[in-house]
């Protein structure tokens, strides 16, 4: 008679599991925000928060199934066309005081109800650190997935002296243990029983990582790692055991501290912005193709022309434009796209530049949404059809108006912020033939 096998730990993944897993990457996105209103819609580099994080989670190798979370319904249909499952989730774990692990069990539960079949990883991913990469969370997901670990973190190398005040800590409390004044890095004693001179509390700044009075060099100090809040894996057994985000053996996957950001003010959201151009990888921009629209508009000023303009003793206007941009154009007309350009201004030079591209023009116009909806209504063209390219903000009427709002670089702030894609080219420096690019692509 065998023995009976001992019942396995529920916080430990049972070892040489074998088959692929079911790895379910959840996203909480609240609606509500108080730093930053709809923060989890705010657009980086043209593309929401939340759209961000559910693409970098569908890129992965590990992850089968992407679920966003929310109580909001224009969070939802953005994560269902980014092409996340959504689960709404209830008022009593959407307010500020919920936790992010109430919000994952309850999308794992609805998910592994509706699909009838486990989940064996479940990951925690943030759409709040606008540069999440693939690769990290395929990393906290294989360390679960395929490695020996029960849970996984993203972490950054951190070599920062972290400095508390004492002050702080006798008002937030009764005295805790805090690192002691001249000891060894490390020591730590009671915050009553720090004492100074005369048996006074010693209050003021003190060393967290490290002993104030010794500042060793940061090779010769122990490598401190920081915690991102981007992703998290966990055995899914063990999470709803633990009911937390560590439990077990918790493996720590090193990111690059360059792309270390979480979004919790409008500060925050600026640098994401400033950042993106930098961090983010051109192929990865939401971009159009041939097949997600019927028409393009084009603004004239600052978007066909670098805004400069040069004016003869006679009082002439003379511009200067990209020929690239008419090849872009001509290529574009070849495909059978109806083109239209759309200025505010009343100048000859728009009209002869409309003339030489060979495609009609209006100009001196005041409202530029309500002429390009009488267009696209003559044309019999749906504006979500349309690419409208802009750089100021005269152009944001038209930008809510189309499918396709494109700001080139150096456009405004508030239009590139608006834009649902931006052009590496500058206006006048090949923007439009860029724009051709995205359209007809290795055809151009």
């Amino acid at each position: 008679m065998t023995s009976p096998e001992p019942a396995a730990d529920p916080g430990v993944r049972p070892a040489g599991s074998a088959g692929p897993r079911r790895v379910l990457a959840v996203i909480p996105a609240r609606g509500g925000s108080k730093g930053v209103p709809a923060k989890n819609l705010a657009p980086v580099a043209g593309v929401p928060l939340v759209a961000r994080a559910v693409r970098e989670c569908r890129a992965t190798r590990l992850v089968t199934d992407v679920v966003v979370s929310t109580d909001d319904q224009a969070i939802a249909e953005v994560a269902r066309a980014a092409g996340a499952e959504v689960v709404l989730r209830p008022a009593a774990i959407a307010g500020d005081t919920a936790s992010s692990e109430a919000a994952v069990l309850h999308a794992l539960d609805s998910h592994e109800a509706l699909h009838g079949s486990p989940v064996d990883v479940v990951l925690l991913v943030q759409c709040t650190s606008p540069f999440l990469a693939r690769e990290d969370v395929d990393a906290v997901a294989a360390a679960v997935a395929e490695g020996d670990a029960d849970t996984a973190v993203t972490v950054a190398a951190f070599h920062g002296f972290v400095w508390r005040d004492s002050a702080d800590e006798l008002a937030s409390g009764p005295p805790r243990a805090v690192a002691a004044q001249g000891a060894v890095a490390g020591a730590v004693r009671p915050a009553a029983a720090v004492t100074g001179a005369g048996g006074r509390p010693a209050l003021g700044g003190y060393g967290v990582n490290h002993d104030k009075s010794f500042r060793p060099r940061r090779q010769d100090r122990p490598q401190d790692l920081l915690e991102t809040g981007a992703a998290y894996a966990m055995d899914t057994a063990g999470f709803r055991e633990h009911r937390h985000r560590f439990f077990g053996r918790t493996d720590l996957v090193r990111t690059d501290p360059a792309r270390v950001l979480e979004v919790d003010d409008p500060h925050d959201l600026a640098r994401a912005r400033a950042l993106a151009p930098l961090l983010d990888r051109p192929e990865l921009a939401e971009r159009p193709g041939r097949d997600d629209i019927d028409a393009i508009v084009i603004d004239f000023d600052g978007t066909q022309t670098d805004d400069r303009v040069l004016i003869d003793a006679d009082g002439r206007e003379i511009v200067a434009v990209h020929r690239g941009d008419g090849l872009g154009v001509a290529a574009l007309r070849r495909a059978g796209l109806p083109l239209l350009i759309l200025s505010t201004e009343q100048n000859p030079v728009v009209a002869a530049r409309a003339r030489k591209l060979k495609i009609p023009v209006l100009h001196g116009i005041d409202r530029k949404d309500l002429a390009l909806k009488q267009w696209c209504d003559e044309q019999g063209i749906a504006p979500e059809r349309v690419l409208y390219a802009g750089n100021d903000v005269n152009d944001l009427p038209c930008f809510g108006l189309v499918g396709w709002p494109v700001a080139v670089a150096g456009a405004h702030d508030v239009v590139r912020d608006a834009a649902r894609a931006v052009t590496t080219s500058r206006g006048g420096d090949g923007a439009i033939r860029e724009i051709a690019s995205w359209i007809l692509g290795p055809s151009l």
